[in-house]
């Protein structure tokens, strides 16, 4: 198994990948793996897809919905009614009535949606082994993500993962304007491990994902498991995109 199966490259699909660039890319990722003594890890992406059953552009319609019924649905323009994160709404809506208790009904509603999904969440192929492999050789773990840490915390102790991140689990909180892009769950992740960010890896399905990295010092590594997310990554600046997690998985177990 090479990496070269799985690297998402940022040129056109009809136009052939020179065999060394392809060489020296794969080469760049397995180091970038190897290097890295700290892991960070988004949620809903590279570990699991949260909202498997109900899709998260229902959870984001029923938000505008709920909005339109307080009689807020001005807020959003029509392109952010369509958006289909749920974090979007929540955001906004916390911009424009900062600190009020409809925010905090918000976010209430968006956490109890999390808890009632990790039930019904697909985990991502190869996440599980990969985050026990990484553990088994010493790097340590945690995830950064937007989704409330209970929902996290809940879903890799159902996984029997728990003890591979020893509670390094960093999430929403209630001051809505430290999601990322804001780096404030990687700085806190950082922190508590008593990490260098260059010896650590962010592994993001997001560009939130990758400007918060970038703001920490934190080197990325995107995960797209479509061509959307694809596109959006490397028009964002990500250097590194892969489609699964298998080859990172074959690189940690074909370490010196």
């Amino acid at each position: 198994m090479t990496w070269r199966r799985h690297l998402v490259h940022a040129v056109p699909t009809q136009h052939t990948v020179p065999v060394a660039d392809a060489v020296a890319e794969e080469t760049e990722l397995a180091e970038l793996v190897r290097g890295a003594r700290y892991v960070l890890l988004d949620f809903d992406g590279p570990i699991c897809r949260l909202f498997a059953v109900r899709r998260a552009q229902d959870i984001a319609r029923a938000q505008v919905e709920w909005l339109d019924r307080q009689g807020l649905g001005s807020i959003l323009s029509e392109t952010e009614r369509e958006d289909p994160d749920p974090h979007t709404t929540l955001r906004l809506l916390a911009e424009q009535r900062r600190g009020s208790d409809l925010v905090v009904e918000m976010e209430k509603r968006l956490t109890a949606e999390e808890l009632g999904a990790v039930g019904t969440a697909w985990p991502t192929p190869y996440a599980d082994p990969l985050i026990r492999t990484w553990s088994a050789v010493g790097v340590r773990l945690a995830i950064t993500t937007n989704n409330a840490p209970e929902a996290a915390g809940r879903y890799v102790e159902n996984r029997g993962l728990s003890d591979c991140f020893h509670r390094h689990i960093y999430g929403r909180t209630q001051d809505l304007e430290l999601l990322k892009p804001h780096p404030h769950c990687l700085h806190r992740a950082l922190n508590a491990m008593g990490a260098d960010p260059a010896a650590a890896l962010m592994i993001g399905d997001a560009t939130t994902d990758l400007v918060a990295a970038e703001a920490a010092g934190v080197p990325f590594l995107g995960y797209a498991r479509s061509e959307h997310k694809e596109a959006a990554l490397r028009s964002a600046g990500a250097k590194h995109v892969i489609d699964s997690l298998e080859p990172l998985l074959t690189v940690l177990r074909t370490r010196p």
